[in-house]
């Protein structure tokens, strides 16, 4: 893949082993319509077996990180929808989205600052590194607008955060900041507005020279044991050490600790 107009209010680039979707719409927040999550879905789908890349970055463009589902944009037609219309078409879009950042066997990093409201904050707890401007606002606003929630709020949020703040986030649609969100354990980090930008490309850097093989299958493991029991959780680690092991990452990390040096890990 290479540079990308973004006429869908997404740009998508790749490049030494990094793919970058950026949220491109500031004059609406980054709110994702239907043909922007479209978009994401397929780059993502494409990256899942696309082996030059190490890792995934998901930014936005602008004051804020995104501002959730554009809702306006849905309903723009003026026509009611048939009945289900929402229920089959939310597990194609939103749902799908989610569901290949939390699955693809790459390391997916989002950096955030200003608004990550509904379907973006969802984003941001996808992602397994994320990191927010301390200034950063998330909101799950869905009761506050009378509907429920969407795009796995309410499966990652009692997972990160406990359910009795899950509720509070929900139910109470209390608003975190980024260093907030850092401190309930929610995001990876928080730092001052000014770092967003370097911090996040210190961690890109580093998950990018890591071996990206056993960082995938180790991603899977995690995931798959949060629904699992012990026995089948090392059952799972024992298929990705087979699999881990066979690598020339995993090769070369056994020579360089033999000579004493960092591994330079080629994601092979």
């Amino acid at each position: 893949m290479s540079a990308a107009a973004a006429p869908e209010g997404v740009a998508i680039e790749s490049g030494g082993g990094v793919l970058r979707i950026t949220l491109d719409r500031p004059s609406r927040k980054n709110s994702l319509d239907t043909a922007a999550i479209r978009r994401i879905v397929a780059a993502l789908e494409t990256a899942a077996t696309d082996d030059s890349l190490r890792v995934v970055v998901l930014t936005g463009n602008g004051a804020d990180f995104c501002s959730g589902a554009d809702w306006v944009a849905s309903n723009a037609a003026g026509t009611r929808p048939r009945t289900g219309s929402l229920q089959r078409r939310t597990a194609l879009q939103a749902h799908r989205l989610i569901e290949l950042l939390v699955e693809i066997q790459l390391p997916v990093v989002c950096g955030v600052r200003g608004w990550a409201a509904g379907l973006g904050f969802q984003l941001a707890l996808a992602a397994d590194f994320t990191i927010a401007a301390e200034s950063a606002c998330f909101w799950e606003p869905f009761l506050e607008r009378g509907f429920s929630a969407d795009s796995g709020a309410s499966w990652l949020l009692p997972r990160l955060a406990g359910v009795a703040r899950a509720k509070e986030l929900l139910l109470l649609g209390r608003k975190l900041s980024g260093a907030e969100a850092a401190a309930w354990g929610i995001i990876h980090r928080a730092v001052p507005d000014a770092e967003l930008e370097s911090a996040t490309a210190a961690l890109v850097d580093r998950l990018a020279a890591g071996p990206t093989v056993a960082i995938g299958l180790t991603k899977r493991c995690i995931q798959r044991s949060l629904e699992t029991g012990l026995v089948e959780a090392m059952q799972g680690e024992a298929f990705a050490l087979e699999l881990s092991s066979r690598t020339a990452d995993f090769k070369e990390g056994l020579l360089a600790f033999k000579e004493r040096r960092a591994a330079k890990f080629e994601g092979q």
